[in-house]
């Protein structure tokens, strides 16, 4: 093909992603300009997709880390051939546009992931590498390479300088993720001015340091040296690549490399001078030759063979391993397989009962054997989350030597692994989640302690934002983890949490509680679950004397009336209702107030999401609205339980910070005690 041609190409890129951005006058016009060629080069060169089956299973994976850059890939999108039409990009960053200011997975055609927070997409992109790398260790077989593909992402200094991109790159590295490749738009300048106020550091050096190869392409217009630099990456299968483009923000506009060119249309003046620096019609606006649209639309071709190809080994591994394959399409699908939860325990009531984090473990690992898609980790916590899934590896190059506690070498470590070690990154545990979740044919988890979910709330915020089926474990939920401190207690997470919509929190009771609570994150789809969990002892309800744990289904159920043997009427006048751990201390609270000729509900809310969903006739039933003196009782702010108490009920939470302390004493001084609850409901029906 002609340099003419391609030149013509990447005008086109260019122009219909500064037509975007000046016809919605909003937008980035700064990163198409200076990065359309090496998006250009990637492809209609590299890159392995069919526009025409988005969701094709073995297509390369392509992240703009820099999503603020959403207009270039629109452009890419539409002349590619994907169902986003020039109408569609016409109405950029507009009302019920498929065109929005920052790419939205599941909102357009060819959009893996939502990028936009800086530092994302990268770790996006590593944990869609992961994917890739599991699924092939797991599935291919000598001459059937089923699971071969790559993943490639365009990311910005704003992404190099955010942590949670040097926590997943750190990652990438010691994983030696071979197939992830990064090209760096390598140009100087960020929203507010040039790097040099910020941005001194050697970005190779580092990425080598982290185990990463990297290559330097001097000017991003170069388009035989970035192509070169691809096949590198490419043939380099034992570290990930970055390859560092020098480019210029806004090439060929009046505010080349300048920080002015980065999120603010060019304007009308502007437009038609950089269309004449390059060489390209001023009107009509959005041109698009036929000759590049020819050229972009052969990916349709391609993307056709390279399916049917695929299909074809799809077929002839199907016949060689039909268990496997019914397994990964099933994974893919994701339809869980008959019996998945039948070796789920049914925990025996116990008055000294377990902590909900070592019942969760229980359960993960009962599920696991017969949920091949459950995997993941924990941020350097396991023994203290209790997620490791024993005997099923670890996900690991087979080239690391690994040695337990004891000293004996470690089995089972590879990229079939289903244990993932995140270290001490908890911000890039929760988008590297994301990714596997986009990726497809994971139910991911991550894990830490509930207070720590302050360092990925960002990440769990972009998966209900998403919708991916992520499920986040979090353990030591509450003051009453003790000696730790305020430093380890959470107070206001759950609060924070619950406020972030299509997130479904759950803190459950007992261990039966914990067991549907898992039942629960693992059928749920399309939104991410998290589990709140105790680290101290909580007894084991016995459900002969208290409704079934099913309950937790509703979100909130009625555990037990106590009505009052005195009273002309043994209906309640009072409703208790907890959470987690304080279900207990309410149960002994209500025999202590029936006791005194008053009748009681006790209530279990584990899950103020999934009670929300339910009908007007099921809230009701639970909380009838005649009964309004209401008392909850949960270890956090009491932000938000007005909804459930009414304006006459009360809360007894904690208002201020924890302290270090054993876990009985603190409770004591915090008023989580019989008597308190005791005084403090009694006052709501006198006062």
């Amino acid at each position: 093909m002609s340099d003419l041609l391609d030149q013509q190409c990447i005008n086109t890129l260019r122009f219909l992603s500064v037509d975007m951005v000046q016809h919605a006058n909003s937008g980035h016009p700064g990163l198409p300009l200076g990065a359309a060629p090496m998006a250009y080069a990637l492809w209609t060169g590299q890159l392995k997709h069919h526009p025409a089956n988005p969701q094709w299973v073995d297509r390369d994976r392509f992240v703009l880390s820099a999503g603020h850059g959403s207009a270039l890939l629109y452009s890419l999108l539409h002349v590619t051939g994907y169902e986003l039409s020039l109408d569609d990009i016409k109405q950029f960053r507009q009302w019920g546009s498929k065109a929005p200011g920052h790419p939205e997975r599941g909102h357009t055609p060819g959009v893996e992931v939502t990028t936009g927070p800086l530092g994302q997409g990268l770790a996006n992109a590593v944990g869609l590498a992961i994917g890739e790398a599991h699924l092939a260790a797991r599935y291919n077989r000598e001459g059937h390479a089923l699971i071969d593909h790559h993943t490639w992402a365009i990311v910005s200094d704003g992404d190099l300088m955010e942590g949670v991109a040097a926590e997943a790159a750190s990652l990438a590295g010691h994983l030696k993720l071979g197939k992830l490749i990064c090209l760096y738009d390598d140009n100087y300048v960020t929203l507010a001015a040039g790097t040099d106020i910020t941005f001194s550091e050697d970005r190779a050096k580092r990425f080598e340091a982290y185990g990463w190869q990297t290559i330097e392409v001097a000017d991003g217009n170069d388009l035989a040296a970035i192509h070169a630099a691809m096949e590198a990456a490419r043939a380099d299968t034992s570290r990930p690549s970055l390859i560092l483009v020098r480019t210029h923000l806004g090439f060929g506009s009046p505010e080349q490399d300048s920080y002015k060119a980065h999120g603010s249309p060019l304007g009308v003046e502007d437009v038609k001078k950089t269309k004449e620096k390059l060489d390209w019609p001023v009107d009509p606006p959005f041109l698009l030759p036929q000759e590049a649209l020819t050229h972009f639309r052969q990916a349709l071709t391609r993307g056709a063979k390279a399916e049917a190809d695929w299909n074809g080994r799809l077929d002839a591994y199907t016949k060689a391993y039909p268990e496997l394959a019914r397994e990964l399409q099933d994974r893919l699908a994701s339809q869980l397989p008959s019996g998945w939860d039948s070796d789920i325990p049914v925990f025996p009531a116990d008055a000294k009962g377990l902590a909900t984090r070592v019942a969760s473990g229980k359960v993960m690992n009962a599920m696991a054997a017969k949920l091949p898609a459950l995997g993941g980790g924990s941020a350097d916590l396991d023994p203290s989350t209790h997620t490791a899934l024993k005997g099923l590896g670890d996900f690991n190059p087979k080239a690391i030597a690994h040695q337990d506690t004891q000293g004996s070498d470690s089995a089972g470590w590879s990229y079939a692994g289903r244990n993932l070690h995140f270290g001490v990154r908890e911000h890039a545990m929760g988008a590297i989640a994301n990714g596997l979740a986009a990726h497809g044919g994971f139910i991911p988890y991550g894990s830490t302690f509930l207070i720590f979910s302050d360092y990925l709330r960002p990440a769990i915020r972009l998966a209900a934002l998403t919708g991916l089926h992520v499920v986040h474990v979090f353990t030591h939920d509450s003051i009453a983890l003790g000696e730790d401190g305020p430093t380890h207690q959470p107070v206001e997470q759950l609060a924070s949490l619950r406020a972030i919509p299509h997130l479904t929190v759950i803190r459950p009771a007992d261990a039966n509680e914990t067991a549907v609570a898992w039942k629960v994150a693992v059928e749920t789809r399309n939104r991410p679950v998290l589990l709140a969990l105790t680290r101290q002892d909580v007894a084991t309800l016995d459900r002969q004397i208290y409704a079934s744990a099913d309950g937790l289904r509703h979100g909130a159920y009625v555990l037990k009336d106590y009505p009052a043997s005195t009273a002309k009427d043994p209906t309640p006048v009072l409703i208790l209702i907890a959470s987690g751990s304080e279900v207990g201390l309410i149960l002994a609270a209500a025999e202590r107030l029936q006791s005194e000729g008053i009748a009681v509900r006790c209530v279990s809310m584990p899950s103020w999401e999934l009670f929300d969903a339910q009908p007007q006739s099921y809230r009701d039933q639970v909380l009838p609205p005649k009964i309004t003196a209401r008392l909850a009782v949960e270890l956090g702010v009491a932000q938000g339980w007005h909804r459930y108490t009414g304006d006459r009920g009360d809360m007894l939470g904690v208002e201020r910070f924890g302290a270090s302390a054993p876990a009985d004493i603190l409770l004591r001084e915090y008023g989580f005690t019989v008597d308190n609850v005791v005084a403090k409901a009694k006052a709501l029906l006198h006062g």
